[in-house]
């Protein structure tokens, strides 16, 4: 996919679907503006032309404020973003605190929440068009055990991408949610370890294998290209149909 001419900022490039689509947009011709809360992961994107990587995390708007004023400063205004930073919490209902629920909402939901806040100032006082893709879950879809806090942000946040994206259309701003299923990043090996659970996933799956990085990546950078400019508002799974098996 041609992102040319496109300048992206991507939350969560350490690891994972963060890492491989910070790559292998600068392939495609973007500029990508980075974040990531591991110092040691700053180290996989040494010598690497069009990235620069920031450290620190995404609760922190004088970080994302930061990275605003450095992008006019290279003259290079962000037409793209990707909420993809987030974490998992894998607890039993009945354990949940709610001082661990508002943990997890505070990263996976109220820090896209300002962040979109943020970055919609910053488009529209430079008339600027953008496409803005929130990483879900399938899980925010139809719930999972000992998954109720995750899953419940990714409900969220399917919601408030949807509103976002029809109050904010009128100023060519698009917005809409991309949900991975089991896809094969960092914490896949382990996963495949434990047999039993692995063959449960792949029998869910129609596909019978569980997705590539890089086929979400192709998806988020699809989105974000002007080829899907009618596009907005809209929850599209990557599942290997798992959804609807």
């Amino acid at each position: 996919m041609n992102l040319r001419n496109k300048n992206i900022l991507i939350t969560g490039v350490g690891k994972g679907l963060g890492e491989d689509m910070a790559k292998s947009f600068v392939k495609t011709g973007a500029f990508v503006y980075g974040v990531t809360r591991s110092k040691s992961d700053i180290n996989k994107f040494k010598n690497k032309k069009n990235l620069k990587i920031f450290y620190g995390d995404v609760r922190n708007l004088n970080l994302i404020k930061k990275i605003f004023k450095q992008s006019l400063k290279d003259k290079r205004i962000i037409n793209g973003l990707v909420n993809n930073a987030g974490i998992r919490q894998r607890l039993k209902f009945q354990n949940i605190t709610k001082k661990k629920m508002k943990e997890i909402f505070d990263i996976n939901f109220f820090s896209i929440f300002e962040i979109l806040k943020l970055y919609a100032n910053y488009c529209i006082q430079r008339k600027t068009k953008s496409s803005i893709v929130n990483i879900g879950s399938i899980v925010g879809e139809i719930g999972f055990i000992e998954l109720s806090g995750y899953s419940a942000t990714k409900g969220a946040l399917k919601s408030l991408t949807q509103c976002f994206a029809t109050e904010f259309a009128k100023h060519n701003l698009r917005a809409n949610v991309v949900n991975p299923g089991f896809t094969k990043t960092s914490y896949f090996q382990k996963f495949k370890s434990n047999k039993k659970l692995y063959n449960w996933t792949l029998s869910k799956i129609p596909l019978n294998r569980w997705g590539e990085v890089n086929e979400v990546s192709s998806l988020v950078s699809f989105l974000l290209s002007e080829e899907s400019s009618y596009i907005t508002g809209e929850t599209i799974n990557i599942d290997g149909g798992w959804l609807k098996s």
